[in-house]
Formats: C-alpha cells, structure tokens, sequence
C-alpha cells in the first residue's frame, strides 16, 4: 500500500472546509427590559419568549442571555438573543422593534454588531448625498377636478374602470384597466374607502389597496382566500374575513406584515393601512355551530367612530371592546351581559366634531362614545336595550320591552336619534306587529317616544342630517313566505319629530307600492323609493319631501305634510343595486351578472328621475361611487356660499351656455360634412352612370341630353265614409 506522504490534500481540504460564522450577525440585543430579581427570571423569559413566538418569531429561554448586577441582585434592563442566522436577526427586529411589552416597557431591538459599528465609528463630519426629491400623487387629488366631478367604478367581466361623471362633454375615463397591466386581474370584487381614499381589489392571495391619479399600489395585506372586508371609519385599519382558516405553511415568508404560526386556525384579521403591519387575528367558529365559520353576520368588528377602538359580541356572553392600535382588551375585561344579541357604536355628528376640535379651547369635554345593545327576553326578565357610555361604560339609559320576538338598532347619521325596530309578537303568538321605540339620545335623560304600527316593518330609514324618517310595511300575506323575486304589496310611511309635542308625526304614507327599499339623498329632502330584486316590479319613484314655492310656504306650515310631492317615476328592468353619488344630485341603478343575467348593466339618473345613461353590458358585476370626505368649510363659509349663490349660478350659465354653443357648433359642422359628403357621392355617382350609359343604344344617343327628373305625387281623396254599430 502506497505511503499518504508527500500528496496534496489542500483542494480537497478547501472543497469541504467547514466555515463558522463568527460575525454575531445573528446575536440582537434588546433594551426595555424589565427590572427583576432572580426569583422571577424563569416568568419573565417565558413571557418575552411567548410574545417573540406571537410574532412568528420562535425562541426559547436557553437562547437568551440576561446580565445581572451582582450588587443589587438585579437584571440590567436588556438582554442578548442568539438566532440561528442573521435573517432571523432581522426579521426579530422588524417585528420587535418599538413593541409595546407592557405599560411601561417598549423592546428596542437593535443587531450585537451595530452597537460595535456605532462605538467605534469615525466623528468626522461627512457631507452626506442629497437625494433627489421625488414627490408622492397625493391621494385626494380628485377633490381638485375644476369642474367639481365625482367618479363611480365599474366590474364587469375581468375589467375594471374608474369614471369621471358630468356633463355628457365632461364624462370620460380616469383609468383604464390597460394602464396597469395585469394587476387588476383575477380578483373577487372591488370596494372604495369610506372617505374615497383607496380603492381596494380581493385577490386569492389577499387585498391590495390602490389610489393616487395614476392608480399605483399603496398597500397589501397577505390574507388567502379573503371573501370579505370592511375598514375603520377613519381608514386607518381594514378588517379581513375568510371562511377558510388561516394556515401558515413551511418556509413562509415571516414578519410583522405576514400571518404567523400563532394564527393558524383564525379567519379574522385586523391591520394597519399605513404599515401594512398585522395587529391581530381572531376566529369567528362557534364551537356549537360548525356552519359558522362559513356564514357571519357582517361586520363582525364593528368600530367606535373615531377609530379608537373595536367591538365584537360573542352571542349570548358579551362584547369585547378593543383598544387601537395595541388590540389590547379594554380594562382587561370584556363587557359581560347575560343574553346580549347585538349592539351598535353611535355615529359621531358635527356637532361631536366641533366639540373635539374645541376641546383645547375650553373647558367643555366633548361627548364619550357611546353604543347601544339589546338583550332578549330570559326567564321573568323583560327584553331590554341599554344606551352604554364608553370607555366609562356607564348606564345611561335603559328601556324594558316586552313581548319581543326581535329587534333592530338604527342610529342616525349624526347620533340625534337611535330607532329601535322592536318585531312584538301576541300572547298567542300567530302574529307579529311592529313598534318604533325612539330614543332622543341629545336631550336629557334621553326621553323615549313610541310608535305603534300594525304591520310587519320591511325598511327603516333616517333622513340624513334630519329629523325624518321612512318606513316600508306590509300587511301582505306572503311576506313571510314569498321567496327571491317574489313582488309583495307594501305601504311607505314618512314621519317627521313635531317639536310643539315632542312626539313623531305621521306625515304621509303612500298605498299599494311594491318599493321595499328606501335611499335618502345624502344631502336629505329626496328619496328614491324602489323595488329591488322582484323578477316582475322594477319601479323608480323620485319623491321630494319639501317641495313648496314662495307662495306656498305659510300652508305648507300650517298643512302637516303637503311639502311631499312626486317628481317623476321610471324603471330599471331586473333592478339590482340602487345608490346616490356623494352629491345628493344624481342616482345610480344597476342590474349585476351575480344576481341574473338579463338585460345586466347600469343607468344613472338626475334626483327628478330623468334618465342621463344608460348602458346595457354581458357580465356587468359593480357599480360604486366614490365616496367624498366630511367638507373642511366651516358652517360660516357654507352659509356665505348659500347667501351669494346667485353669483356662483351666474359662472354655471355662462360655463353651460359656452358648452352649449360649442356643441352645436359642433353639430352645425357634422351637418354640413354629411351634406358635402352626401353632395360628392351624388355627383359621382352621376358622373358613372352618364359614362357606362354612352354604349347602350338609344339611351346613349341621347346621353348628351339635358337629365330630366320624374316625381310622382300621390293624392288621397276621402270619397265616403260610412259608419256601422256592431250588434250584439
């Protein structure tokens, strides 16, 4: 056997060369830690290990390295963690880093070789790069349009557009779905912001967020399979549903913007619009009823007013009131009412606005949120609805009700008044009435007006910014039994608040519709009352609740109710969908593919129901305006534009009569290219046939001859007529 001496081993040696990484690349340490003993070292570790785990960030205590001061005999206020690899390092800090540990505590997490780097930097000044400045689109930028347009996306198919809408010269497209590329492919649905900010597609892989005038990408949340979602009233947070429960495969990507091993199994996300960060997950199971995963009652989170904070009730238990952007459970514990069914946040109005605004400025403390709840009848307890203060959950009112089969909440858009639909069934129970239990939640002790009805209440509507409300009922004998489609004989009611008796008074009530929706104007006054989803109704009834002249108005005052005029009716064929634009000034109906698929498209009408578009398309899924945020001019300003809105009309006409001279110029000018277009192809024609007739015969001899025209006149002479009667 050959001796091993004098063979070079070196290529082999360094082919399989083991290499250590000696860098501490992957050692972090954390600052913010609290100050302990010994004695509770083994509770403090395990808590800081649970929380880095939370955040798909696994470490275990013999991993952490915690230094003692020998003279007090305890910690130093930071620690160190050895990761397996420098990415996980990183990914420790993008998702640790500034985390809120306790009340107290806040982890700054910062890499064992930047604080090397740091303490043996070099002091001397260096004049750093300028960057060049790039400016953001800025994400309101269509509040700007100098004619004041509003604009309304469309789905159909696998496209999407987003329009501008005025006069038919000023209509056109602001985005088309070739502008960017295929992004806006493959997804489930589209849905604005509630202040039009973003607008915001469902894809399989989750939702992304887009705005800006050149309607670039803003956001993305990582949630598969997503069917449903819902933001804060504020846009700061966007809630995220699937019926599917999270599952977080090997190797996937980890971060405070990604779903974590912690949230297997949960199908409810809340995130962070502006960092795209996961505040936390919960699942909507009910461990007795295994369909309810697959079916919620949406929103399931439903939000203060001011973003403050975030609800949801576990049927029959409690509600659960979450502060933001910690999702800290609200003093630690959970509202515990015995049989609660439902609840609803009141709406801050502008008189709460200006409250907050001047909170600064004296000493009057603006109104706490506030939210209502019902809870059935238990035993020998009566049903009961509670006005709830929050956070100081104090009781400020409480109704009994009795006799109750269900009821429902509806607040109005400024927080005046809170209706409770209370569905009351007889001792016998064969039959449901209905009551209207008013709470007038401004005034002391928040007094509770009642009104009785005897028929089953379909719709409820509080006129915005107003004292008035609309109901839709019916005393038809197939409500309860008619299926989708199915035409039912209603009654629409307006009630207005009469101050003289503090009581709400019948105005009018229309007989023997079919409209079973109501949708006030933003702006209040109209009301469009339709028929939705009937297979054989498809009526459009434009009504205007204060329709009184100069002239008119002493009786108006005096006649209760004769303001109520209508302005016109139509119809949409297979009606779907019905929505005003954010003006008050035009409405939308459409007929979407998800529900039929006849005659699928959209038209939009002036609030007098003067038909302005109408477009029938295959596959027409969605219309949506574009809602606008609360207006910036104050009270004293609008009433100045009021005031002098003379002299703003004045700029309208003349900018509508320029319109109308250039379009008929432009009329004028087709007119006559059809007539000098008509005119040459008459001459040519001429021109042929007097060529082609010089070599047939006669005629041809005769060719040089002047062209005579033959016209011939039909007269009608009435010679007789006789008339008979048909006998029977």
């Amino acid at each position: 056997m050959d001796s091993d001496e004098g063979i070079d081993y070196s290529d082999i040696e360094a082919k399989y060369q083991v290499h250590l990484d000696d860098s501490l690349e992957n050692v972090v340490v954390v600052d913010g830690i609290p100050i302990i003993d010994k004695k509770k070292l083994d509770k403090l570790l395990s808590r800081i290990c649970k929380e880095f785990t939370r955040k798909g960030i696994p470490v275990k205590p013999e991993e952490i390295y915690m230094p003692w001061d020998d003279a007090t005999g305890n910690n130093q206020g930071f620690l160190f963690i050895e990761f397996k690899n420098a990415d996980e390092a990183s990914l420790a800090i993008a998702a640790m880093h500034n985390y809120q540990f306790d009340s107290k505590h806040t982890f700054k997490i910062n890499r064992f070789t930047d604080i090397e780097r740091y303490s043996e930097m070099d002091e001397t000044y260096v004049e750093p790069e300028v960057e060049e400045y790039v400016p953001r689109e800025h994400l309101k930028a269509w509040l700007a349009d100098p004619q004041g347009r509003d604009q309304y996306v469309t789905y159909r198919g696998e496209e999407v557009e987003i329009h501008w809408h005025g006069k038919p010269s000023q209509s056109e497209s602001a985005m088309k779905p070739a502008s960017i590329e295929s992004d806006w492919k493959d997804f489930l649905y589209v849905a604005w912001s509630p202040l039009g900010t973003y607008i915001a597609t469902l894809h399989r892989q989750g939702v992304r967020l887009w705005g800006g005038t050149s309607w670039k990408p803003q956001q993305r949340f990582a949630h598969p399979l997503v069917k449903l979602i819902d933001f804060s009233p504020g846009e700061q947070y966007l809630v995220t549903w699937s019926n599917e429960p999270i599952v977080v495969p090997d190797g996937a990507p980890q971060g405070p913007q990604y779903l974590s091993p912690d949230d297997e199994g949960n199908n409810l996300a809340v995130w962070d619009i502006k960092s795209g960060h996961l505040l936390r997950t919960f699942s909507t199971a009910n461990e007795n009823d295994p369909q309810s995963r697959k079916q919620i009652q949406w929103p399931a989170l439903k939000w203060s007013p001011d973003d403050k904070f975030v609800a949801r009730v576990t049927p029959g238990q409690m509600i659960s009131v979450h502060e933001l952007p910690s999702m800290y459970l609200h003093g630690k514990k959970s509202l515990k009412i015995e049989g609660v069914v439902d609840f609803e946040w009141c709406p801050l109005g502008d008189k709460d606005r200006e409250e907050a605004d001047q909170a600064s400025k004296t000493p009057k403390k603006p109104r706490e949120n506030m939210l209502a709840y019902w809870t059935p009848e238990v035993a020998n307890q009566p049903a009961r609805v509670t006005l709830l203060g929050f956070p100081s959950r104090a009781i400020l009112r409480q109704k009994n009700l009795f006799n109750v089969t269900e009821c429902r909440l509806f607040w109005q858009n400024q927080g005046d008044f809170l209706c409770v639909k209370v569905d009351r069934h007889t001792k016998t129970k064969k039959s449901i009435f209905c009551n209207l239990e008013i709470f007038r939640v401004r005034e002391k002790d928040y007094p509770v007006e009642v009104v009785e009805l005897k028929d089953t209440v379909t719709d409820f509507s509080w006129e915005p910014k107003g004292e008035r409300f609309a109901i839709v009922a019916s005393s038809d004998p197939n409500l309860g039994n008619g299926g989708p489609g199915i035409t039912i004989k209603t009654d629409v009611s307006f009630y207005q608040l009469d101050h003289g008796k503090n009581d709400f008074k019948l105005l009018r009530t229309l007989s023997n519709r079919t409209s079973n929706a109501i949708r006030w104007s933003p702006r209040g006054r109209h009301v469009v009352l339709a028929t939705v989803g009937s297979s054989s109704k498809s009526e459009l009834e434009f009504w205007d609740l204060d329709f009184t002249t100069d002239e008119s108005q002493q009786k108006a005052n005096q006649d209760w109710g004769s303001g109520i005029q209508l302005l016109g009716t139509a119809d949409h064929y297979a009606l779907t969908d019905v929505e005003w634009d954010p003006s008050g000034r035009y409405l939308a109906t459409s007929a979407s593919s998800w529900t039929h698929t006849l005659e699928n498209g959209y038209a939009i009408w002036d609030f007098r129901g003067q038909e302005i578009t109408k477009l029938i398309q295959d596959r027409f899924k969605q219309f949506i305006w574009r809602p606008r945020p609360r207006t910036l001019l104050s009270k004293e300003q609008q009433r100045h534009i009021r005031k002098n809105l003379k002299e703003y009309s004045r700029q309208f006409e003349e900018d509508d009569a320029a319109e109308e001279s250039n379009v008929s110029a432009e009329l004028i000018a087709l007119r006559k290219r059809l007539v000098d277009e008509w005119n040459a192809w008459r001459q040519r024609t001429k021109n042929e046939f007097l060529g082609d007739g010089k070599g047939r015969g006669k005629h041809g001899a005769d060719s040089d001859a002047p062209e005579k025209e033959v016209v011939e006149v039909w007269v009608e002479e009435l010679i007789d007529q006789v008339e008979e009667e048909e006998v029977v």
